[in-house]
């Protein structure tokens, strides 16, 4: 898969999801915006990382490594306040982030050997 294709998957996910959780919450702390907030930032790049902006490309993988540190926290919240749907959406933002990453660093190999 492409690049573009799993970081745009990857910013609809986190949109989708966090704003779930956000809703969800009777708290409704705004640090669960977060994931929707680097969506919604990764959503406005991805016309960059279609086109092969490296630059670009480079800023999606760094907000894209940002974002799955950050979800550590609520996986840890998730898990202590045993919430299933919690820790399986936030599991999901997770596996999606990080299939974004390997669609990156495969890409960015292969530019490597071509060049």
């Amino acid at each position: 898969m492409k690049p573009h294709i799993s970081s745009l998957i990857n910013a609809i996910v986190l949109i989708l999801l966090g704003v779930w959780s956000y809703f969800s919450s009777e708290v409704r702390p705004v640090t669960a915006l977060i994931p929707v907030f680097v969506g919604i930032i990764l959503l406005g790049l991805n016309p960059g990382i279609k086109k092969e902006n490296k630059v670009i490309a480079h800023i999606a993988v760094v907000l894209t490594i940002l974002v799955l540190i950050g979800l550590v926290k609520p996986l840890i919240g998730a898990i202590g306040r045993e919430s299933s749907m919690g820790i399986v959406r936030v599991i999901l933002m997770m596996v999606f982030t990080v299939y974004a990453l390997i669609t990156f660093i495969q890409s960015f190999i292969a530019a490597r050997k071509n060049k």
